[in-house]
Order: C-alpha cells, then structure tokens, then sequence
C-alpha cells in the first residue's frame, strides 16, 4: 500500500470517528434533559424547598385569607324560594325528599333548613330539626344565565321538595329572576379572566421529571391528573393559586426520562384566588424563575415573548378588575366568586 493510500485511509478514519463524535455529542445534546440527583438537604421521598429569596413563593409578607365558613345560598346570586311549614321536620325527612341529582339544567339546585336550635340556615342534616325551608338555584355561572327553562325544573324540582315535607313555596317572579341572571352573567363575562403564560424551550428538551424537579423547588406538588402540578393555597382547602401543566402523554410514557417535553403552561384563574395570596406577582415569578433554571423562554399563547412591561399592563388590568369584583361584593377568592365563576 503506497503512503498516498495509507494517508487516504488515516483521514477516512479520523473523518468517520469525528462524525461518530458528532452523532453522539448531537444526541446528547438534543436529548431531554434530565432531573438530577438531590443534594442531602432534597433527600428522595423528602419535600424540594423552594429556592428562590425567602418570602418569594411563602406568606410571610401578605395576610392570610381567613378560614371560610360552608357556602350557603345568598340572594346576590342565587334565585331563593321560601318555604313555610305548619310543623317541624326532621332532617332525615328532608333528606329523604332531595332530589337526586342537585341541578336545574346547568345551574346548581339546592335545599337549606332553618335550624330549630342554632337558628342557622343549613343544608338538611340527619338527627336535626328544622322550622322552616328554602330552596334555591344559581342565576349565573361560566355556562351562562339561568334561562326560563332551567327555572321551570328549578321549579319542579323544589314542588316536589315541599310536597315530601308539606312545605308551602314562594317562588319568586320568573321573569324577573331571568332578567336579574341576564345582568348578572353580562357582568360576571365582562370581569372573568383566565390567564396562561407558555414556557418554551430554547434548545434541549425537557424530560417530565426535569419539569417536575425545577417546578418542586418552587413549591408545586403533583396534582390530580398526569402532568399538571399545583401552587397550593395558604388555606388548606382553598383551590391553587397556580397550575403547571405539560403533556399527559410525556408524563404517562412507558419510559417518562425519554419523553420529550418543549412547552409548560403556569396558569392562574383570577376568580377563585384571593387578592391576598399575590397571585399574579407568584405567577411571574414562578415564569422567570422556571425560564432562568430551564433555559426556557415565557411567552403567550401565540408564541409572543412576554415582556415585563406587557406583564405590568396585564397586572395593572388585573387590579381594576379586582376592584370592579370588590364593589360588586364578588371579591375575587370568595365562596360566592368561585361559584359564580365555575
């Protein structure tokens, strides 16, 4: 073999192992990126803190919402008839007499007792008395006012109710009710918002667990679905401040570490959090911190890159939209919001 052709055949297998080179480093790099392994003070099964400056995702800086007491019916969004009754009737009657299903057409139906010891109205309880009865329907909610149809089974539905406990209804004027449901509905349609940010991955895919991992250590837990994560409340019970959520797909894979993941959602439902717990100002921290850590991009859902002065204005409509629901006795986070708003 001349010295030509071994030169020929040296550089074909420099050429071929930097292509091989190329190839692995190509896949490595385009791979989705993966959780890595808790320091001592994440230990496995232990909770991720959140690492941002303190104060930043807890509630050391703002008032707590107070505990709330069980929603009741109130006439500012419900329809309310009374119901009179010659003698007390037990709550186990009464609960006997409920309907089957608790809705008139796409409204929420229901019975309250006037309790004879507490003198509190109540939904009907087994072992308790009761003087007196109402029944109500909700005017509005996000599926729209209440129409004359869902008022007639509304109607039906609560006869039926005083017929079990020899109870005498007041319904009130249906007309009026349906106008009051309109009203309410243009209202509650020109003051809902719903907000979404995106997370965009600039190069490298995420895995799941990757998502998963940066997310914990700003406080999220895993929710009720596959690939949706939550920002709990400071009030047990409350609904979530934020969600997170990606792919259900990536997150149900065989081998999840596999999956490829290029966009996250953090989104925030206006109505159901209270003014207290900061959510929007949670909501771009969350955003920044999660595009600093992933290498990712915050954006809408057009694909727009969102910057802080368009995130200034959104929060700036937010406040009016704050106070328009406060002077409507709807503040944002309260039983009766988050009822009208569902």
């Amino acid at each position: 073999m001349s010295n030509l052709q071994i030169g020929l055949a040296v550089a074909g297998g420099l050429v071929l192992a930097a292509v091989v080179a190329h190839g692995a480093w190509t896949s490595r790099k385009m791979a989705p990126r993966q959780a890595t392994p808790q320091d001592s003070a994440d230990t496995p099964g232990g909770p991720l803190e959140p690492h941002l400056e303190a104060g930043a995702f807890g509630s050391d800086n703002f008032p707590l919402p107070p505990p709330e007491k069980k929603p009741g019916l109130d006439s500012l969004i419900d329809v309310i008839a009374p119901i009179g009754l010659e003698v007390e009737v037990s709550g186990d009657a009464a609960l006997a007499a409920m309907p089957v299903t608790r809705r008139a057409g796409s409204k929420p139906f229901a019975v309250e007792g006037l309790n004879s010891v507490t003198r509190q109205w109540e939904p009907p309880l087994a072992g308790c008395r009761y003087d007196a009865f109402q029944a109500g329907v909700q005017l509005a909610n996000r599926l729209g006012a209440l129409n004359e149809i869902e008022y007639s089974e509304f109607v039906v539905k609560a006869q039926d109710f005083c017929d079990a406990v020899n109870g005498t209804p007041d319904f009130p004027d249906m007309l009026e009710e349906v106008a009051r449901a309109r009203e309410l509905d243009q209202f509650a349609s020109a003051n809902d918002a719903q907000l979404e940010f995106t997370l965009r991955a600039r190069s490298a895919a995420w895995s799941p667990g990757y998502v998963q991992q940066h997310a914990a250590r700003l406080g999220f837990v895993a929710g009720s679905m596959p690939g949706r994560m939550v920002l709990p409340a400071s009030v047990a019970g409350l609904p979530p401040v934020l969600g997170l959520s990606f792919d259900s797909q990536a997150a149900l894979a065989e081998d999840p570490a596999l999956a490829a993941i290029r966009e996250v959602s953090l989104s925030l439902d206006v109505a159901q959090v209270d003014r207290a717990e900061r959510p929007f100002v949670r909501m771009r921290e969350a955003a920044k911190a999660l595009s600093a850590a992933m290498d990712g991009e915050v954006t809408d859902d057009n694909g727009r890159a969102l910057l802080p002065d368009a995130m200034d204005v959104i929060g700036s409509e937010l406040e009016k939209l704050y106070d328009a629901l406060e002077q409507r006795d709807l503040a944002v986070g309260s039983v009766l919001a988050r009822r009208l708003f569902s």
